[in-house]
């Protein structure tokens, strides 16, 4: 399976960012925790260049925390500000504020130099889709500033948000890339939802998160659904149909509808606190 998704709007999202990046003093880069390389834009190093950053993992309540310990040592290595966040109950939100001060703190000091004086910190939230952008913003700011959605592709604009007096946001649409150049990543990606279901072959992609889960979260397949786990990837999903009384017209097995189970599940949290890669994976991919 071929995964690319790349509406026309991502094309002049990009360009947008190109044109603000002058204005802004730190970059702030949601990923989604279960996959925190792969929800990482490849572009946004480069837009980026000669900025602050700070990486927020996103989502962490619904990833392996050990995993996760492991990605903010690995980011910051690479010389970033990291934070873990859990943007729908607000867990670690406020605590960017701070964060974002310390980033800048030689910005500030520069300014302070030169007598400019109130001068607010302009930050540029940028994130793939669905990772939880405007429902980070919303908490963070405390009220409804964005729409936000489950589906990827909500923010299509730009939109400058005030904080307090001394940062100010600028939110962007999420943007991907257009060629994912390993396609392990743009499984990933489909996985957690940042790739339009609608495009995809649901089927393979339940079955493909069936082998991760035996590989490295034994057990859970077979909590979860009474399965057993040391058959093939096929027969298990056949199980799961079977179990779960997923059926057509004809008493023949719904695949499909076994197959979206899964997948809804994985992504509600309700099998368990999932990542779908590690710093040594990602690495040896890369």
């Amino acid at each position: 399976m071929d995964f690319q998704w790349y509406p026309g709007h991502m094309t002049k999202a990009k360009r947008m960012m190109q044109e603000n990046m002058k204005l802004i003093d730190i970059m702030i880069e949601l990923v989604d925790a279960r996959i925190p390389l792969s929800s990482r834009n490849p572009d946004i190093d480069q837009l980026a260049a000669n900025k602050s950053r700070l990486i927020l993992l996103n989502k962490t309540d619904m990833a392996d925390e050990r995993v996760t310990a492991q990605w903010e040592e690995y980011f910051k290595e690479k010389g970033f500000y990291v934070a873990r966040t859990n943007a729908r109950s607000g867990k670690g939100v406020k605590g960017t504020q701070a964060i974002v001060m310390d980033a800048c703190k030689e910005k500030l000091e520069r300014d302070r130099k030169r007598g400019i004086k109130n001068r607010p910190i302009r930050a540029m939230i940028a994130g793939i889709p669905n990772v939880g952008k405007s429902t980070f913003i919303n908490s963070l700011v405390g009220k409804a500033c964005t729409k936000t959605g489950n589906k990827p592709g909500v923010t299509k604009g730009k939109q400058w948000i005030k904080l307090n007096k001394n940062i100010e946001l600028l939110d962007t649409p999420g943007i991907l890339w257009p060629k994912f150049e390993d396609q392990q990543v743009g499984l990933r990606l489909a996985l957690i939802g940042s790739i339009r279901d609608e495009i995809l072959n649901q089927d393979e992609m339940a079955i493909e998160l069936i082998e991760y889960l035996k590989n490295h979260y034994q057990g859970i397949l077979a909590d979860r659904y009474q399965v057993d786990e040391n058959e093939d990837k096929v027969k298990i999903l056949e199980q799961i149909a079977l179990n779960r009384n997923c059926k057509m017209k004809g008493n023949e097995l719904d695949y499909e509808k076994a197959s979206k189970i899964v997948l809804e599940e994985f992504r509600n949290g309700k099998l368990g606190k999932i990542s779908l890669e590690t710093p040594e994976e990602g690495t040896k991919e890369a």
